[in-house]
């Protein structure tokens, strides 16, 4: 979520007494239907055994124009003319996508995102087996299939794989066919490199509407963002993004960090003195 191809938000860790600090369950039958056109991309094929070169990877890194965009953070509301008609009785659309997890006190839950990155997200693996810990990595499509090897490590080491979409888009800026190509794609990538079918989707910034929530209902996926955010992204240092998780993690928190994007060597400089101080504390990981 924020990011690999673009700045995290500026939102407030914890979401407030109007959020319902439960999981939200997605259920699809085969009866729903989506208003979500056909699947004609806007992107051209990319090679699989094609790595990017450094003008490709620099373009991850976050853009001014990505933080003004990320900052606004638009909350889910319908969007015109892109409605998904959905049958409320037996397919609820979620208002909102699952902020906490609801496992018991204590039960937290560490989300990595915008790899795999063939740099850091071996790092982060090794931190968490050091530590028996199982996280729940974001991944974008697009560098799972320039990767496909790490992402496949990710997925034998035990840790759950979910859909950040295809380049990482702001999803409320797209059309609907837009909209389906960078889910579908992704998870078509996460599936041929991994052999894993994701069963959850985080937006890209953390902006949702309800036609990708609708979507979500549709395709069975539980819409996934997160209520601690040390913003690693912006490499505050080391001990900025230590405190921030410490001084923000309570019982059903939704840690954000990230292995893709940039240089994320303070990230995992921080998870190697995080986890273990989470875990003294009483905390346990969940996925979920």
């Amino acid at each position: 979520m924020p990011n690999q191809f673009g700045a995290a938000p500026n939102r407030a860790p914890d979401r407030g007494p109007n959020v319902e600090r439960r999981r939200l369950l997605v259920v699809a039958a085969g009866g729903l239907m989506v208003g979500i056109g056909t699947l004609a991309g806007r992107h051209g094929a990319r090679a699989a055994s094609a790595a990017p070169d450094s003008a490709a990877r620099d373009r991850t890194a976050p853009t001014a124009a990505r933080r003004a965009a990320a900052a606004a953070r638009p909350p889910a509301t319908p969007e015109p003319g892109g409605a998904a008609r959905v049958d409320a009785a037996h397919d609820p659309v979620p208002e909102q996508p699952m902020y906490y997890v609801d496992d018991g006190p204590k039960v937290i839950a560490l989300t990595i995102d915008d790899g795999p990155s063939p740099v850091y997200t071996p790092q982060v693996l090794q931190v968490l087996e050091k530590y028996g810990v199982r996280a729940t990595f974001s991944m974008v499509g697009e560098n799972v299939s320039y990767y496909p090897a790490v992402a496949k490590d990710v997925a034998q080491a035990g840790h759950t794989i979910i859909n950040h979409t295809w380049d990482h888009a702001n999803l409320t800026s797209l059309s609907a066919d837009q909209q389906r190509t960078e889910i579908t794609r992704a998870t078509e990538a996460i599936h041929a490199a991994a052999g894993v079918q994701p069963r959850m989707f985080r937006a890209p910034y953390g902006a949702w509407s309800q036609r990708v929530l609708a979507y979500c209902a549709a395709q069975g996926l539980t819409p996934l963002d997160w209520s601690v955010d040390p913003r690693d992204w912006s490499r505050p240092g080391v001990s900025e993004i230590v405190g921030t998780i410490m001084k923000t993690t309570k019982s059903g928190s939704i840690i954000l960090e990230h292995d893709g994007g940039g240089n994320r060597s303070e990230t995992v400089a921080a998870l190697k003195i995080v986890i273990p101080r989470l875990l003294d504390e009483g905390y346990r990981f969940a996925i979920p």
